[in-house]
């Protein structure tokens, strides 16, 4: 669907389709128990939007969800549950 975040569990990736074009941030899942967030790409024609923090927020929601921790390997996911404390408890460092 188009302007919502899906998980797209095939590629690994969630994402969103704007006007054509698609934001994602990847993730690899690590053991059961853990998702490595490894990079976040918005297109330069879409950003400034806020689609990364939507993207983000999205992903962190769906590993609260499924009882999993979060290897934030993507700066921007650092930065994201830094500044956002609510996440801080979904935190873990990679185990690899």
């Amino acid at each position: 669907m188009e302007n919502e975040p899906e998980k797209n569990e095939m590629m690994k990736r969630f994402e969103m389709r704007i006007e054509g074009k698609t934001a994602v941030l990847d993730y690899v899942e690590q053991g059961d128990s853990v998702l490595a967030f490894t990079h976040t790409f918005v297109p330069p024609e879409l950003r400034g939007r806020n689609l990364a923090a939507i993207l983000t927020r999205h992903a962190l929601e769906d590993a609260r969800r499924q009882g999993k921790k979060v290897a934030p390997q993507c700066s921007y996911v650092a930065a994201f549950m830094e500044r956002n404390k609510e996440y801080a408890d979904l935190r873990t460092e990679s185990p690899f």
